[in-house]
């Protein structure tokens, strides 16, 4: 998963980041959050041999400038979240991501599509499905509607931090468990 601003300013830059992500981060690919204007990017990552995954629909690396909203919930938007796959794909993309959009249009999606498509709040017609682990473990502050938690752990790693914070404000560490024979200390 590619930071935001990692390859949006320009493309030599983004290429240089990409390949930084195969070769000293050991990724197999690259995935990007992107839009059919992008496409030059993606042709051009995958003539250099950078396998790309366009995440796309609802991008949340945008939701400090548009929100985040569901996508496709219009039949136009519906329509041009499945030509917007196939532009990804025609651009080179190896997978899609698609993310909070309606059932029916990630279904569309599979259909009009021949690569794997990973769905985040998709619906079950994708080929695989992803979800934010934290969102699952009940750590995200806002939770997606489409991410139940399985388990709170949010309050015990509260609790936790808590009880450290607690033990260095009191000083509590008596019970040190290095320690410095008696006729070596006395030399020290």
């Amino acid at each position: 998963d590619m930071p935001f601003m990692s390859y949006q300013a320009d493309h030599a830059e983004a290429m240089r980041n990409a390949g930084r992500f195969l070769t000293e981060g050991l990724a197999d690919a690259v995935k990007l959050e992107v839009s059919r204007h992008d496409a030059p990017l993606i042709e051009q990552m995958t003539r250099a041999g950078i396998p790309v995954i366009a995440h796309f629909g609802t991008r949340p690396q945008q939701v400090k400038t548009s929100g985040y909203r569901i996508s496709g919930k219009t039949a136009d938007e519906a329509r041009d979240i499945v030509d917007e796959a196939i532009a990804l794909e025609a651009a080179g993309a190896c997978m899609l991501l698609i993310e909070a959009t309606p059932a029916e249009v990630a279904q569309r999606v599979v259909e009009r599509t021949s690569i794997p498509v990973i769905g985040c709040g998709a619906g079950p017609a994708c080929h695989g499905q992803i979800v934010v682990l934290q969102d699952i473990l009940g750590l995200s502050p806002r939770q997606p509607s489409f991410a139940t938690p399985m388990g709170n752990l949010g309050e015990p790693l509260l609790e936790v931090a808590r009880t450290w914070i607690e033990r260095v404000r009191i000083n509590d560490f008596k019970n040190h468990p290095y320690y410095m024979p008696d006729n070596e200390a006395e030399k020290f």
